[in-house]
C-alpha cells in the first residue's frame, strides 16, 4: 500500500511512466524527440527505443516487457507510422495490455487525420496494401493490425495539424495530461504508519459497497488526534492508484482555511482547479462558486476528501452530493458526527484508540526509529501507552520528544506530562472544546472536572440544577462532537483521559487564583485548603473531593463554618471518605461515595 509520499515513479511497481511509440524516420529527431525531452525535464521516466531496434521485423522480448511495464503508452502516428510492420507490431501489443487494463494509452495524431487511421485511408491505406504483399502468407497478423489502428483511433488523444501553431504548445498539453496521470498527486500519509492498514481495508469497503450508479459518500468521525486525517490520506493514494477519476481533489484543514478572508472561494477554487486541471480560476463570491462547481463538476466522476469539517456551511458550499457524476467518491473527516446525519451521509466509520499492541510499536517507532527498543526501556515503555491510552498524537508528540534520552528522563517525562500535558497535544484536543457554545463548555467542563464515570440518568438527574431543562440537548451535543461517550451497557459517560486532561486544563486557566473563588473544585488540596481557611465564596457551585487514592481511611473533620459562606453551593461529590460536618447552605444534591459504595440523596441543609 502507498502509505508514504510518492514521486511519479514510486506510487506503481511499473518500471516506467511512459512507453513512447513512434515511426523513428519520421519524428525521432523531430517531434518525438521534443516530446521525450519535456517528458525527462517534468521527472517523467520515459522508454524511447535506440535506432537499432526498429531495424528488425519483430519486436524483442525487452521492447515487449518495456511495453508491460509501462503504466502509459503515447503511440506518435505520423503520415508513415502504418508503413513498419514493427510499428503496427508494438501497437498491437500495447492494445492487448490497454485490453487487459494494465496500461494507459494516449494516441498522438501527428499531421494526419484520425480518420485516416481509424478507416485506413490515405497513406495508411497504401501502406497496409504493400504489407498485405508481403503478409499474405499471414492474414491473421494484417487482421490484428487493422484492428490495433481502428482501436487506438478510437481512443481519447490528441491531433496537432500542420500549420496548427506551436509545437511547444501542443506537447506541453501532453505533457500536462501525462503528467496527471502517472503522478495523481499521492500524498505523504505517516512516517511510521502503525495500525492502518486494517482500517484503509475497512473504510474501502465501506466506500466499494456503493453502487457505481449513484455517488458514494461516506465519514470518518471521532475525536481530536486520532488520525482521521492520517487514514482519509492513506484511502486517497489508495484510490487515485487503483481506480479511474476524472478529476480528485483532498482539500485539508477546511476548518482552518474557511475561518480565513474569503476561505470558502478559495477552497472552491482549488476544488475547481485540482478536478479541472486550470489554473487562475477566479470567484466573486461562495454563491458563484456553487454555481461554477454544480456546472462544471456535475457529469464528472471525482474523489473527493473534505478533511477536517465541522460546520454545514462548509459542506454546503464544497461538498453536496448532487453536484457530481455517477461513481464519485466523498469521504468527510470530521469530529462531529451530527454534521454527517445533517449531510445525509448514511455510511460512517468510527475512529477508535488504538490496542496496545500497536499503541507500543507507534511509540517504539517514534522514540527508537525501529521496531523494537532496549530491554530495559520496556517498563517505560508501558507507561507512556497507559498514559497516552491509545491516542496515536499523544504517542507520536511523546515519542519524538524522548527520542535519545535516558530511562531516568522518560521517567522524569512521565511525571511532568501527568501533571502538564504537552501543548502540542492539548492544542489539537482543544479545537472541539472551542467549537462549543458558552453552556456546552460549561457542561463538559462539569463532567471533565467531576462526573467522569458516573451513569448518564446520574448525569442528566445532577446537572439541572446548575442549568435550565436541556441537559439532554447539551449531553447529545457533547457526545456528536466525541469530546464524551456513553456505553451502550451500562450508560456510563465517559471521556479519553487526555480529553480529561485538556478540560481541567481549561478549567484551571479560566478560573480564578484563589481557590475559594472558582466556580468547581476538585483538587483535594484546594478543597482542604478553602475549607481549612474558610475562604470560600458563593462562587462555588460544585465540590468534588476525590479521596480514592488514599491508602487508608481518610477522616475530614469540618464544621458547618467552613460552609457558611459558599452560599451556592448546588452539589457536592465525596468519594471515598468519611466525613463529619454539618452542611447548612441549600445543596441541591449530596453525594457521598463511603469506600466505594455509592449512595445519592437529596439534603437541605442536613447533617451527614
Amino acid at each position: 500500500m502507498a502509505w508514504g509520499s510518492s514521486s511519479s515513479s514510486s506510487s506503481s511497481s511499473s518500471n516506467y511512466d511512459v512507453f513512447l511509440s513512434f515511426r523513428g524516420e519520421d519524428t525521432r529527431h523531430a517531434f518525438t524527440g521534443h516530446l521525450y525531452k519535456a517528458l525527462h525535464d517534468k521527472g517523467i521516466h520515459t522508454f524511447i527505443d535506440d535506432e537499432k531496434l526498429q531495424r528488425g521485423e519483430q519486436i524483442t522480448r525487452a521492447l515487449m516487457e518495456a511495453i508491460q511495464d509501462s503504466r502509459v503508452a503515447i503511440t506518435v502516428l505520423s503520415q508513415n507510422y502504418a508503413s513498419s510492420s514493427f510499428c503496427l507490431d508494438e501497437l498491437a501489443t500495447i492494445l492487448h495490455c490497454h485490453q487487459r487494463k494494465r496500461l494507459l494509452v494516449i494516441p498522438v495524431f501527428y499531421k494526419v487525420d484520425p480518420s485516416d487511421v481509424r478507416h485506413q485511408k490515405g497513406s495508411y491505406a497504401e501502406a497496409l496494401e504493400k504489407l498485405e504483399t508481403r503478409f499474405q502468407h499471414d492474414p491473421e497478423k494484417l487482421q490484428k493490425w487493422k484492428m490495433a489502428l481502428k482501436q487506438v483511433a478510437d481512443l481519447s488523444g490528441y491531433h496537432f495539424k500542420e500549420g496548427d501553431g506551436y509545437e511547444f504548445k501542443f506537447i506541453e498539453k501532453i505533457v500536462e495530461r501525462v503528467s496527471r496521470e502517472i503522478n495523481p498527486r499521492t500524498l505523504h500519509v505517516a512516517d511510521y504508519p502503525v495500525g492502518l492498514e486494517s482500517r484503509v481495508l475497512d473504510v474501502r469497503r465501506l466506500l466499494d459497497a456503493g453502487s457505481d450508479d449513484g455517488v458514494h459518500m461516506i465519514g470518518i468521525h471521532g475525536m481530536g488526534g486520532l488520525g482521521k486525517s492520517t487514514l482519509a490520506r492513506a484511502v486517497y493514494n489508495e484510490l487515485i492508484i487503483a481506480e479511474k477519476f476524472d478529476g480528485f481533489c483532498f482539500l485539508a484543514n477546511v476548518r482552518e482555511k474557511s475561518d480565513k478572508k474569503d476561505g470558502l472561494e478559495h477552497l472552491q477554487r482549488i476544488l475547481l482547479s485540482e478536478i479541472l486541471g486550470e489554473k487562475n480560476i477566479s470567484l466573486t463570491s461562495t454563491q458563484q462558486g456553487i454555481s461554477i462547481i454544480q456546472s462544471r463538476l456535475k457529469g464528472k466522476k471525482v474523489l473527493l476528501i473534505l478533511d477536517d469539517v465541522n460546520t454545514h456551511g462548509q459542506l454546503q458550499a464544497i461538498g453536496r452530493r448532487d453536484w457530481f457524476g455517477p461513481g464519485s467518491k466523498i469521504i468527510i473527516t470530521t469530529r462531529d458526527e451530527q454534521l454527517l446525519a445533517y449531510h445525509e451521509v448514511n455510511e460512517t466509520y468510527e475512529m477508535k484508540e488504538l490496542n496496545q499492541k500497536d499503541a507500543l510499536q507507534l511509540l517504539t517507532w517514534n522514540a527508537f526509529k525501529k521496531e523494537k527498543a532496549d530491554p530495559t526501556y520496556v517498563e517505560v515503555l508501558h507507561r507512556v501507552v497507559a498514559y497516552a491510552s491509545g491516542l496515536p498524537l499523544a504517542l507520536e508528540v511523546i515519542g519524538s520528544h524522548l527520542v535519545g534520552k535516558s530511562i531516568e528522563a522518560w521517567e522524569s517525562a512521565i511525571k511532568q506530562y501527568k501533571r502538564i500535558p504537552k501543548k502540542e497535544i492539548l492544542d489539537v484536543l482543544t479545537v472541539s472544546f472551542d467549537a462549543l457554545e458558552e453552556e456546552e463548555q460549561k457542561v463538559f467542563l462539569d463532567i471533565a472536572c467531576c462526573l467522569k464515570g458516573w451513569t448518564l440518568t446520574e448525569v442528566e438527574h445532577i446537572l439541572p440544577g446548575l442549568y435550565d431543562d436541556c441537559m439532554k440537548h447539551n449531553i447529545g451535543v457533547l457526545v456528536e462532537k466525541s469530546l464524551i461517550k456513553v456505553s451502550w451497557g451500562d450508560g456510563v459517560v465517559n471521556m479519553h483521559d487526555l480529553i480529561q486532561d485538556m478540560g481541567r486544563r481549561i478549567d484551571q486557566q479560566r478560573s480564578s487564583k484563589e481557590p475559594g473563588k472558582r466556580r468547581r473544585l476538585w483538587l483535594t488540596k484546594d478543597i482542604i485548603q478553602v475549607l481549612d481557611d474558610n475562604s470560600g465564596t458563593s462562587e462555588i457551585q460544585m465540590i468534588s473531593l476525590d479521596l480514592s487514592l488514599s491508602e487508608k481511611e481518610t477522616t475530614i473533620d469540618w464544621n458547618g463554618n467552613a460552609f457558611r459562606k459558599i452560599k451556592n453551593l448546588k452539589i457536592l461529590f465525596i468519594r471515598n471518605g468519611t466525613c463529619h460536618m454539618q452542611v447548612i447552605s441549600k445543596l441541591h444534591y449530596v453525594i457521598w461515595v463511603p469506600w466505594l459504595k455509592e449512595e445519592v440523596q437529596e439534603a437541605k441543609g442536613s447533617e451527614i
